[in-house]
């Protein structure tokens, strides 16, 4: 029972350099895509929960001081 398929010498994935270029600007995509997707979910969690507390405890949040920051910016542009 003979094999057709021959190894390739050098390679230790067994892909050419063309595939394994190909391979790795489509791992890197997906890594940059999944790398801003938890990032943004990140700052999102931290807006609706901030994870280390202010100088009052959890009493006071971030969403506290965006919407006086808000109040001020519509003020400012009226």
């Amino acid at each position: 029972m003979s094999s057709s398929t021959t190894p390739r010498p050098g390679s230790l994935s067994g892909l050419t350099d063309e595939e394994a270029r190909e391979f790795h600007s489509i791992f890197m995509s997906s890594f940059i895509v999944f790398l801003v997707v938890a990032i943004i979910a990140h700052i999102l969690a931290w807006i609706w929960r901030p994870w280390l507390p202010g100088v009052h405890g959890y009493q006071t949040g971030m969403l506290d001081h965006a919407h006086t920051l808000i109040g001020h910016a519509i003020t400012f542009l009226t």
